[in-house]
């Protein structure tokens, strides 16, 4: 029989380590402003003195303070993108001047949802980790330099929704099984055009509409 005593223990110590976690990720976001050129001033409220980031622009956290969204769409933000949190659901970036290659830890986070790259400059090959995001709804990367071949491991994002990778410089085939999302799975976009990909793809029955209807507002969903 746990006693009263030992109840609050226990609370005081998950607490502890929820505080901690929360604590770390604040660190290692502010760890990731400081690499970053940040010309308009977005993460001026980014103070890692405060005991968690909660409370920064552009960051929602969870019940047990946990980061779970970084929102810096459209922010003229420069430097690397790192992988800078255990949690998570949604990752928003697109329409920056990012670079450099996408860290395969990214490929850890897999209660993520929503990864928002696009119209950046980031290159380098699209990591194989990505793969193990099985929650992920929305994967847009085009506007980039990715370069070689899809993943094969992108077969098994069954959850996907959106997968954008076109204007990039990929190329080889793209994968039988990436293209058998859009008939098997709930893919309803998948563009790959303005690649540098070789052979052919057909529709294979009449909901092939399904590769180029356009969910209207994919941020809404998330």
């Amino acid at each position: 029989m746990i006693t009263f005593k030992y109840l609050v223990f226990f609370l005081s110590f998950t607490s502890l380590i929820a505080s901690t976690l929360s604590n770390s990720e604040g660190d290692a976001l502010a760890a990731w402003k400081a690499q970053l050129v940040d010309p308009n001033s977005v993460l001026q409220s980014w103070d890692p003195t405060l005991v968690n980031p909660c409370t920064w622009f552009h960051i929602t956290c969870d019940s047990n303070n946990f980061v779970v969204r970084v929102d810096l769409g459209n922010a003229n933000l420069s430097g690397l993108l790192i992988n800078m949190l255990r949690f998570g659901t949604c990752r928003i970036v697109y329409d920056n001047n990012l670079s450099g290659s996408i860290p395969k830890e990214l490929g850890k986070l897999t209660n993520l949802k929503s990864l928002f790259l696009y119209n950046n400059y980031f290159s380098g090959p699209l990591p194989s980790s990505l793969g193990n995001l099985s929650s992920l709804l929305f994967f847009e990367a085009q506007g980039n330099s990715f370069s070689g071949m899809i993943p094969t491991s992108f077969g098994a994002l069954t959850s996907l929704k959106i997968l954008r990778l076109d204007d990039n410089n990929l190329s080889g085939n793209i994968p039988f099984t990436v293209l058998q999302l859009v008939e098997f799975a709930d893919l309803q976009l998948l563009n790959v055009s303005l690649n540098s990909f070789f052979g052919t793809t057909r529709p294979t029955n009449s909901s092939e509409l399904a590769v180029t209807t356009i969910i209207q507002d994919p941020l809404a969903q998330i």
